[in-house]
Formats: C-alpha cells, structure tokens, sequence
C-alpha cells in the first residue's frame, strides 16, 4: 500500500465516523453555512493579487513536522496583507497535522480558502462549507472520473468552487464542465517525489480556458516566472513559507522579489 492509498483507506472510516458524530443538519446550521463566498477563479484572474494560494501546514507524510509552532492566524494574515491570491489549509489531522478549527480560524481573512483534505464523500463538502471554505480540493488521483464529476456538481450546488488536482497525463480524463481550476502537482502522491517539469509538460493538453494552477515543489520566484509564461495563474506554495521560522515574513520577502523581478 503507498503513502496516497494509507491516506484514503483511513479517510473512509474517518468520514463513517464523523457522519454519525455531527448529523449533517447540524453542519448545515453551523455559523459560517449560509457565509457570502470568495471566489477562487476570481481572485485568481485579478491582477491585483500574485497567483499565490499560500497554505498553512504544519506536517508531510514526506518530510514529517514543517512547523507546529506557527499560529494560523498570525501566518494568514500575513499572507494576506502581502498579496495572497487566496489560503490554503490543512484539514487533514492523521497525516499533515490539520483540523477543521484551523480552517475556521483562518476565516478572519478575506480570501477565498481552500479546504486542503482528501475528499471521497459529499458529506465532506457540507463539512467544507460548515467550516467556511470557499473551495474544496478533488484529487484526481484517488478519485475516477465519474466521482469527480459527481462530487464538482454536488459542490457547485453548495456554492463551492473546485480545484481539481491531476498529476499523471492519463488524469486529463477527470476534468469537466464543473472543474475550470485544474492544478498540475509536480509531486508524485504515491512516492512523493517531486519533478517540477510536469507541470510545464501537461499545460499545453488542458482544454482551452482553464484556469491553470501549478502546485508543490515552487520555491523561487523564477519558477512562477515560466510558470506564467505558460499561462498559468496559480501557484500553490506551503513548505516554502511554512519551513521558515516566521512563514509570514518569508512570504512576504519572497512576495517583494517577485515583485522587483517583474
């Protein structure tokens, strides 16, 4: 069994058991429910902004604990005010150190966010939208095509938008008509290693009009320099900030040499 299968297999029981501890009407009169949303692909497309969907995580499967001193609201804030496309976090516990409080402590900010998790189950988009995520990630990876498009609709309905996350060329079957946010990740789920060509290689085959997204392994600002040149918009960087000892100055440096290159 690799890193990816472990994940999902306790995911399913994970999620059997909280269905049966918060019925889903209680998700649904949760405080953040009925929240006005941000959009993703909005932000995304602002020139205003950097592209960058900066994540708070505090452990990999891969690389054990990055960081369980940082405050999510003190790094999401900073990440904010120097020009965050939107968040990124951790919902995860078993495996990246994440929780649901995280998510909706990060919610004092004014981006969209994007519950980062391993999503199997419609009852995980009620969670993301009780918890006041304004995205939810689909995994190509551990999903088939027909769940996909399943899972996109029902989140589409919810209010939520998508980001779909393929690595492998054969994934280009995944994306659909409810998945305009497509994420290349130059991490391979099911060894973890990283080879930050695959996404420059796969961009050409997306369908025209995608809103292209490069995720994992990005840790200068020359990499989002080609990136763009190959017409992505998004860039989703965690471990970069996350390592240093304050993830939000290293955001906010890194944001400054993006700046004095263009």
């Amino acid at each position: 069994m690799n890193i990816l299968e472990a994940i999902i297999a306790e995911k399913r029981i994970e999620v059997e058991q909280r269905k049966k501890q918060v019925p889903l009407e209680n998700l649904r009169h949760s405080a953040l429910y009925d929240r006005q949303r941000f959009s993703l692909v909005e932000f995304l497309q602002s020139d205003a902004y950097t592209g960058i969907i900066a994540e708070f995580k505090r452990k990999s499967p891969s690389k054990g604990i990055i960081n369980d001193k940082a405050n999510v609201v003190d790094v999401t804030r900073a990440y904010a005010a120097n020009g965050a496309s939107a968040l990124s976090v951790l919902t995860d516990h078993s495996f990246f150190g994440g929780s649901t409080e995280d998510l909706i402590a990060a919610r004092v900010n004014s981006l969209p966010i994007l519950r980062k998790d391993f999503i199997i189950d419609e009852y995980q988009l009620e969670e993301a939208r009780a918890m006041g995520a304004d995205v939810i990630l689909l995994i190509a990876a551990c999903l088939s095509p027909d769940e996909v498009r399943k899972l996109a609709k029902a989140a589409q309905e919810l209010g939520l938008e998508v980001l779909l996350e393929l690595h492998d060329e054969e994934e280009l079957g995944h994306v659909c008509e409810f998945t305009p946010v497509v994420g290349i990740n130059n991490r391979n789920l099911k060894t973890f290693t990283v080879d930050i060509e695959r996404s420059l290689a796969m961009a050409s085959r997306l369908p025209e009009g995608t809103i292209k997204v490069a995720e994992s392994g990005i840790d200068n600002v020359e990499n989002i320099k080609i990136f763009r040149e190959h017409g992505f918009r998004g860039f989703l960087i965690g471990e970069h900030f996350m390592k240093a000892p304050d993830p939000g100055k290293a955001f906010a440096d890194f944001v400054a040499d993006l700046n004095n290159m263009k």
